[in-house]
């Protein structure tokens, strides 16, 4: 990560919110609080790395209702729930939502290190994935409309002589394809070229869910 990772602390009681900053800091964690939804929407840096502890009663919106704006938004930031307001609904709905953990106060401390350390754990890998999908999409955009017709055959497992059949190409040109498709693609095998394929068809399905 280019940034230090900030834990964003959503609580509207200021003598915790303040004694829990205190605390993981101590700790070695950078962190910020907010007492509501609408000033961590305002005030936060949601483009740095990093997660969220978040309260479940807050004025304005809940805890809840932000933790789901956040994932309609397309926001990938762990949260880790920390309340003294839990019932069952609650819970199942946090953690259906995607939250790392549910925590009542008091919360032992450990408990908490933990959550957080899996939360970030978390982001650390959503952000290496995002890179690695970016820059597949990228890749794949320098492609030739030839470039991927020949990619796709090879990722069906056809061979040289067989995918030129099928265009109505020479093989020397198929080869040539073959041998941009990989370079622009970074990869150097025909078993790359299928998972990459692959990757990229799961990438499409993504965004046509998500459109």
């Amino acid at each position: 990560m280019s940034a230090t990772p900030l834990v964003h602390v959503v609580d509207d009681d200021e003598s915790f919110r303040t004694a829990l900053l205190r605390l993981l800091r101590e700790a070695g964690f950078e962190a910020r609080g907010y007492g509501s939804a609408g000033e961590f929407l305002l005030r936060a840096p949601v483009e740095r790395p990093g997660c969220l502890v978040l309260d479940l009663r807050l004025p304005g919106p809940s805890g809840l209702e932000l933790h789901e704006a956040l994932r309609a938004r397309g926001s990938t930031l762990p949260v880790v729930f920390l309340t003294g307001h839990a019932d069952v609904p609650a819970v199942v709905r946090a953690m259906k939502g995607g939250a790392v953990e549910f925590l009542t106060k008091p919360v032992e401390r450990e408990a908490l290190f933990e959550a957080l350390r899996r939360a970030l754990e978390r982001e650390t890998r959503q952000r290496t994935a995002s890179g690695e999908a970016a820059a597949l999409l990228a890749g794949w955009k320098t492609l030739t409309p030839r470039e991927r017709e020949v990619l796709e055959l090879i990722a069906a497992g056809k061979h040289n002589k067989q995918i030129a059949c099928e265009l109505g190409i020479a093989e020397r040109t198929v080869k040539l394809y073959r041998a941009n498709t990989m370079a622009k693609l970074g990869v150097g095998s025909a078993a790359e070229l299928g998972r990459m394929v692959e990757r990229l068809r799961h990438l499409s399905e993504e965004m046509l869910t998500s459109a």
